[in-house]
């Protein structure tokens, strides 16, 4: 590892502020002009919602832009992804659903870092 806490990604971070039996709080952020991988999960759903920036929502290959206060629901298995196309900092907090909640429940299928089809511990 570079010395960088496990939640930095290439594309910005993210931290866990709550959890409990079924149920993940996040905090992510996303970087001017980054992305996250084109993804799905096996065992959870997502319910995002935008606090700050505006994003792009891929979700099984249908573009939309979410601005603050709008939010989107990511179905188990769905391929997904969102962008920050701004020049500021996007947050959106995610609110994960399943019986499994572990960072490695994950299928890339694009991914800007090379990272594609890999299902790894701490990867988003």
């Amino acid at each position: 590892m570079s010395g960088q806490p496990e939640n930095v990604r290439p594309w910005g971070r993210y931290d866990v502020i709550d959890g409990g039996d079924g149920y993940r709080v996040k905090r992510i952020t996303v970087n001017p002009g980054k992305r996250l991988s084109y993804q799905s999960h096996g065992r959870r759903s997502e319910f995002w919602v935008v606090v700050s920036g505006t994003a792009v929502l891929t979700l099984d290959g249908n573009d939309r832009p979410i601005g603050v206060g709008e939010s989107a629901f990511i179905p188990v298995q769905s391929r997904h992804r969102v962008s920050n196309p701004g020049g500021e900092p996007m947050v959106f907090i995610e609110i994960q659903i399943g019986d499994y909640l572990g960072e490695d429940d994950i299928v890339r299928y694009e991914d800007d870092f090379g990272r594609e089809g890999t299902v790894t511990p701490h990867g988003e």
